[in-house]
């Protein structure tokens, strides 16, 4: 016997769907205008019946082969080849910085002075299921780029200085890496935020399934 509609967990209804509106989308079933909106309404839905409404007019729904270019799309990038345990960054007077496709060591550690660095995880190839950030820093910053996939959580002593993580994190995928930062801060700061948020992820891979199904 199946768990009535209304007693489903609301997440789970609301991811189901976003996936079939991205695949009416996808098949040319719904306007752009309309997709975007009903995307918009389906994140802030608060009720079973909001959701249902959203698709109550829409016959396709998503299939073995949608799941597979979804989790490809939104799983985090995980790599094989030279495993890089440590990793070390220095930056006095001076700004450092790692995005685009990287290889994630198990830690790193940050010794910043007079100095920024960066770090975007964004496209980011993970080798680990925990990754730890050390920071030991003075009158510096450090920012962090993650995406929404991932968990994060921060453990930084500072001293006239601030930690913000402005990442709300869906931690809701299947291997999910852990990322930790932890150490002490002297009059700098430690900020980790959401590059591209899920709704433009959403409509990136709406958008490349589109392209996908009418060149077939």
């Amino acid at each position: 016997m199946s768990v009535k509609f209304e007693d489903r967990p609301l997440e789970k209804v609301r991811e189901e769907t976003i996936d079939q509106l991205v695949m009416n989308y996808g098949h040319g079933e719904l306007s752009e205008e309309a997709f975007e909106r009903r995307l918009d309404q389906a994140m802030d839905a608060t009720e079973h019946s909001q959701l249902a409404e959203l698709v109550e007019d829409l016959e396709l729904k998503p299939d073995t082969s949608y799941d597979s270019m979804k989790e490809q799309k939104f799983s985090p990038h995980y790599g094989e080849g030279r495993v890089q345990p440590t990793e070390k960054v220095i930056s006095i007077l001076s700004s450092n910085e790692r995005c685009g496709v990287w290889t994630v060591p198990r830690e790193i550690t940050i010794y910043s002075l007079l100095g920024s660095v960066e770090l975007d995880f964004t496209d980011a190839v993970f080798q680990h299921p925990d990754v730890t950030i050390k920071i030991i820093g003075g009158l510096s910053s450090l920012e962090v780029f993650v995406p929404e996939e991932i968990t994060i959580s921060t453990n930084v002593f500072s001293v006239l200085g601030s930690t913000e993580n402005k990442a709300p994190s869906m931690g809701n995928l299947k291997q999910a890496p852990h990322i930790r930062i932890e150490g002490f801060q002297l009059l700098g700061s430690v900020e980790v935020k959401v590059k591209r948020t899920i709704k433009e992820k959403f409509v990136a891979f709406a958008n490349s399934l589109k392209g996908t199904f009418q060149s077939r």
